[in-house]
């Protein structure tokens, strides 16, 4: 057989595979292409290419995410720092046995189907704070720089932001932010899902407006979602939740008080594509290390953590390093 032809008959088999995964009858694979695609700002026109609007609008329908009806109840949260000889469960040794000459905070790392995982344990809830980029309201900063910037032991990337005619510069949140307890945007006055620590140094999720936040006593605050899982109740997912696979970031408070930071990087950026975490699977992370309420964070190219202003895990944007620029982000001083 010629060259020629094993070449042209590969390429068809190709083919044949590809027309089968988008076209055929597995409809997980459609899902779960749909609303990765939709869920990602600059890869939507891919769901357009291959599907039209009312396959599109049929599986976001069937695959969403339906939060807890409740806020925060934060006497729930009692904060406890003694020592623990025995551990409920192998995941709470791993959180709460400290390693040695770091009572601050741990990094727990492993592999899971498809993503690599770090699960940041924080021991004192009070050293976790916003920061934001110094050129904040005119473009956002690298994660790594912002935590070189303030000293931060420990940071992720925080809430969302505007994105004006695609440039993502970062510069803007699109929504209420609070920094050291003062209203950074206030998001015209109204109402949004505030994922913020209050002075008692409880994780406190609920809706709000900025000034509404600043009177509850809420001291740091950024915006973005879903919330995840809100007084030991984790949210229902229909379907893959609407929010397909990507990295991500995430924050919860176990009900002792120690502060979680998640961020997940996506295997997928081996082979050229993003990869990454379902929402369910999120949560099933979380809820193994014991949150008890936990909120989604920016995730996607925006996913970073960087420790001792440096970065460590391997962000998916177009910069050089992979970072792209944020307006701001979570911090352990």
């Amino acid at each position: 057989m010629k060259k020629s032809t094993i070449f042209l008959l590969v390429i068809d088999i190709l083919g044949i595979g590809i027309y089968l995964l988008v076209y055929g009858p597995y409809k997980n694979f459609r899902d779960m292409f749909i609303t990765t695609a939709m869920t990602t700002k600059n890869h939507m026109y891919l769901a357009n290419v291959f599907y039209g609007e009312d396959t599109i609008n049929g599986v976001i329908e069937s695959n969403y995410t339906k939060e807890v009806n409740e806020e925060t109840e934060t006497s729930l949260i009692v904060f406890n720092n003694e020592e623990i000889e025995v551990y409920d469960s192998i995941y709470d040794e791993q959180i709460l046995k400290r390693d040695p000459g770091n009572d601050d905070y741990k990094i727990i790392e492993f592999d899971e189907n498809g993503y690599h995982v770090y699960i940041t344990a924080i021991y004192d809830a009070s050293k976790v704070t916003t920061m934001k980029s110094k050129y904040y309201g005119s473009r956002g900063e690298y994660v790594s720089t912002m935590a070189a910037d303030n000293n931060a032991k420990v940071a992720i990337n925080g809430g969302g932001f505007l994105d004006t005619n695609g440039m993502s510069d970062g510069g803007t949140c699109n929504s209420i932010f609070i920094s050291q307890g003062k209203i950074v945007e206030s998001y015209y006055g109204q109402s949004a899902q505030i994922i913020g620590f209050n002075k008692d140094n409880v994780l406190v999720l609920a809706k709000m407006s900025a000034r509404e936040a600043i009177n509850a006593g809420i001291r740091d605050a950024v915006v973005f979602g879903p919330y995840l899982i809100v007084n030991g109740k984790s949210a229902s997912i229909n379907g893959n939740g609407g929010y397909g696979i990507a990295p991500r970031t995430a924050i919860a408070q176990r009900k002792d008080g120690v502060v979680l930071f998640l961020t997940i990087d996506g295997y997928g950026s081996k082979y050229g594509f993003r990869g990454g975490a379902s929402m369910s699977q999120v949560i099933n992370i979380l809820q193994r290390y014991g949150a008890y309420n936990a909120a989604n964070l920016d995730g996607g190219a925006s996913t970073v953590l960087a420790v001792n202003g440096k970065l460590y895990n391997h962000p998916l944007a177009y910069s050089d390093s992979g970072e792209r620029w944020l307006p701001n982000g979570w911090m352990v001083k």
